[in-house]
């Protein structure tokens, strides 16, 4: 098969199955995807540390004791590489706890290809600028609040003294979709449809952490955030200030 892109975009499948790693690098391949797989965190430190890796598709149980949350945790505290969690332990804990350590996404083995495919595209997707995001980032498409800028075609969020800050795709989007719509209450479910679509059950925790997450990112305390607040018994309202 031959891809258009000149530059396929690389997954990391880190899984002590061989069986599942052989499944998903021909499956992955076959759709154009450049594929590494590797058994174990130390091999996953050498090809993140060795290779351009756009998204990461990792086990939460590996063999030799290793816990994939950990190793979870130890990608997002150097890298906003979108991860996707792995998992035949069907445990909402485990869940909510990716998602505060800063997973994109969960699926549950035995899973379909094909829904990994789907799942995957849509996170890559959504990291990619838009077309034509250098006019956009001189234009209208650039959200500024109290001295932040969000440049929503280059998918960058600055402080107030011009510093990036790192998020994931999925905070990223929960901002996005907040800040456009300062002073209007979202439901949980509301923003779990705008941010991740039907593709992922829908559970409370699931915005909950993702909104934990990004105030200790933005906010001056997030025990008392002043940017993102909780509306009980509802969700979430913008109440960030426009800026110049």
């Amino acid at each position: 098969m031959t891809s258009s892109a000149p530059h396929p975009e690389h997954i990391l499948v880190v899984d002590d199955d061989p069986r599942i790693r052989q499944m998903l690098v021909r499956y992955f391949e076959g759709e154009s995807y450049r594929v590494t797989a590797v058994a174990d965190g130390r091999s996953m430190r050498e090809a993140l540390q060795q290779r351009t890796i756009d998204a990461v598709l990792l086990d939460l149980v590996l063999g030799g004791g290793e816990d994939g949350l950990e190793l979870a945790r130890e990608i997002r505290g150097r890298s906003d590489v979108p991860i996707i969690m792995l998992t035949g332990r069907d445990d909402v804990v485990d869940r909510i706890v990716g998602l505060e350590i800063g997973a994109d996404d969960y699926i549950a083995k035995p899973f379909h290809l094909r829904e990994v495919l789907a799942r995957l595209r849509t996170i890559l997707r959504r990291r990619k600028p838009k077309p034509g995001a250098e006019a956009e980032a001189r234009g209208a498409d650039t959200l500024h609040f109290e001295g932040w800028r969000l440049d929503l075609g280059r998918r960058e969020l600055h402080d107030a003294g011009g510093s990036p800050i790192e998020l994931t795709t999925g905070e990223f989007d929960l901002l996005t979709v907040l800040a456009r719509q300062p002073g209007h209450v979202f439901t949980r479910e509301t923003l779990m449809d705008l941010t991740r679509g039907r593709s992922q059950e829908a559970f409370d925790r699931t915005i909950d952490a993702q909104i934990s997450r990004l105030r200790k990112k933005i906010e001056k305390d997030p025990a008392n955030p002043k940017l993102v607040k909780s509306v009980r018994g509802i969700g979430y309202v913008f109440t960030g200030r426009e800026s110049v």
